[in-house]
C-alpha cells in the first residue's frame, strides 16, 4: 500500500483549568507545566517586565524551543493563530533563553520584556507563548481508502500573554440565545464591545413555566475586543447536544470575568422558542 508522511504541530493551548498534558490519538505528548497560563499586565511608561515558568513533570529529559505568534479567538471555531494582526503584541516582546533543556522534575524560567512605542495607539496587545517539544513523535494508521500513513506530531503549549496601554476594559454581555436545529443545541452569543479581552465563565439555566431544567456552568470562554463568541450550551463536555421538547424557554445566568478578588458581572434573562420538527 502507498505511504505518505505528514507532519502535524498538536496544540494545547492552556486555559485556567485544563490539563497540561498534550494529547494526540490517545496518547500524552508532553508533560510539562507552564506556570502563569495566562498572562495580563499594563505598561508603564510603554515598558512591562514578567516571567513564565516551564516545569518538566515527566521523567526523561526535555528539550523544547520558545516562540510566539500573534492569535484571536474565532467566533465559532475558538482560539486560532494569526499571521498577522493590529493586536501583534510580538514585535514588542523579548524574551530568554529561545531553547530549554530541563532534567525529570525541573522547572527554568522565561524572561520576558515588554517594551511598547510611544507611538504605539492605547489599546490591548497580545501574542500566545509556545513551549515546543523538540522530540517529534511518528505515529502509524490507515486511511479511509486503506493507505497507510505515517504523521510526525510536534507537541507544543502556549501561555497567552496581554498588555494593556492606556485605560482600556473588556464590556461584555450576552447578546442572543439561539436553537441550532440541526445539531439540537442552545447557542449563545457573547459581544465584547470593550477595548481589552476577557476570560468569562458562564453560568447558565434553562428555565420553563419558573422550573429550571436544565443548568450548568461553562467555564474560562475567551473574548477579544470587539468581537463575538458563539458558544454552546451542553450538559457535560463530552455531550453533543442538550435534549428539550419544543416549545419557549428562558435562558437565564450571569457572565463573570476578573480577578478572582474584582469580579466583574453581568446577568442575563433571554426568550428561546424551540420549533416542533
Amino acid at each position: 500500500m502507498p505511504q505518505s508522511l505528514l507532519k502535524q504541530t498538536t496544540v494545547n493551548l492552556i486555559h485556567w483549568s485544563l490539563p497540561l498534558a498534550i494529547l494526540w490519538g490517545g496518547v500524552a505528548k508532553a508533560q510539562v507545566g507552564l506556570s502563569p497560563v495566562i498572562i495580563q499586565t499594563t505598561a508603564k511608561n510603554g515598558q512591562a517586565q514578567t516571567s513564565l515558568l516551564v516545569k518538566n513533570n515527566g521523567n526523561e529529559l526535555f528539550r523544547a524551543r520558545i516562540y510566539v505568534e500573534p492569535f484571536t479567538y474565532n467566533k465559532e471555531l475558538g482560539f486560532q493563530t494569526l499571521p498577522s494582526s493590529p493586536s501583534d503584541l510580538t514585535p514588542y516582546l523579548q524574551f530568554s533563553p529561545r531553547e530549554l533543556s530541563i532534567p525529570a522534575g525541573i522547572e527554568r524560567r522565561v524572561s520576558l520584556v515588554l517594551r511598547l512605542p510611544p507611538s504605539l495607539p492605547d489599546g490591548e496587545y497580545r501574542a500566545v507563548i509556545f513551549t515546543e517539544n523538540l522530540k517529534e513523535s511518528v505515529f502509524t494508521g490507515t486511511d479511509n481508502q486503506g493507505s497507510t500513513f505515517k504523521s510526525v506530531v510536534a507537541a507544543r503549549i502556549g501561555s497567552t500573554i496581554f498588555i494593556r496601554k492606556g485605560d482600556v476594559k473588556p464590556n461584555l454581555a450576552l447578546a442572543s440565545a439561539q436553537w441550532n436545529s440541526k445539531e439540537k443545541k442552545i447557542q449563545l452569543l457573547i459581544k465584547n464591545t470593550g477595548k481589552a479581552s476577557a476570560y468569562t465563565d458562564i453560568n447558565w439555566g434553562v428555565n420553563q413555566g419558573g422550573n429550571i431544567l436544565k443548568a450548568g456552568v461553562i467555564p474560562s470562554i475567551g473574548i477579544v475586543p470587539e468581537s463575538e463568541r458563539l458558544i454552546s450550551i451542553k450538559n457535560t463536555p463530552d455531550q453533543k447536544s442538550i435534549d428539550l421538547a419544543p416549545g419557549k424557554y428562558q435562558i437565564t445566568g450571569k457572565l463573570s470575568w476578573g480577578e478572582p478578588n474584582k469580579k466583574s458581572e453581568m446577568p442575563f434573562s433571554l426568550e428561546l422558542a424551540i420549533p416542533a420538527n
